[in-house]
C-alpha cells in the first residue's frame, strides 16, 4: 500500500487528479506486486520552478515534464538506513502542470490523462526503471503502456 503526500504549489490540481494519480498509483503498486508500506511524494509545480530544479539537479536550462528523485538509490559513501516498522521510502516526483497541459493539448487526450502518465512515469522511476539505453527503454514504456491499459487510462481520455 503506498502512502502518497501530494504538494499542489499551482493551486491548479483538482482533487478529481490527485484522486486519478492515488488510484492509478496504488494499481501500478499491485501489478509491480509492491506489498509493503512505501511512501512518495508528488509535487505539482509550474514550469519555472521545474526548469529551476532540471538546471540545479541535471544541468539542463529548460522546462521538462516530470522529475523524478529515487531514495532508495544509494550514492556513493552513503549508509542504508533499515529501522523496524518503518515504510519503505521511494522517493519524489516533481509535475509540471504548465508542460504537462501543453502535453495533453498537443497529444490531444486530457490533462487528467496527462498527468495520470506523468506520475505513472515518475513511480516507475522511483521503482529502478530508466530509459537510458534502447532496450532499458523498451522495458520501460512497455510496462507504462501496459499499466495504463489495464487501468483504464487510455491516450484517447
Amino acid at each position: 500500500m503506498l502512502s502518497i503526500d501530494f504538494i499542489d504549489e499551482t493551486n491548479f490540481v483538482t482533487e478529481e487528479e490527485t484522486a486519478l494519480i492515488e488510484q492509478l498509483l496504488q494499481f501500478a503498486a499491485k501489478e509491480e506486486n509492491i506489498e509493503e508500506e512505501c511512501e512518495l511524494s508528488i509535487t505539482f509545480v509550474d514550469d519555472e520552478a521545474i526548469r529551476e530544479i532540471n538546471r540545479e539537479y541535471r544541468d539542463k536550462d529548460s522546462a521538462t515534464d516530470v522529475i523524478s528523485f529515487a531514495l532508495e538509490e544509494m550514492g556513493e559513501g552513503e549508509i542504508e538506513i533499515v529501522g523496524a516498522d518503518m515504510p519503505r521510502v521511494l522517493g519524489d516526483i516533481i509535475i509540471s502542470v504548465d508542460t504537462a497541459k501543453a502535453q495533453a493539448e498537443e497529444y490531444g487526450h486530457s490533462t487528467n490523462r496527462e498527468i495520470g502518465f506523468l506520475a505513472l512515469h515518475g513511480f516507475l522511476h522511483l521503482l529502478g526503471y530508466d530509459h537510458m539505453t534502447k532496450e532499458d527503454e523498451v522495458v520501460m514504456f512497455t510496462k507504462q503502456r501496459d499499466i495504463l491499459e489495464k487501468y483504464g487510462l487510455s491516450r484517447e481520455q
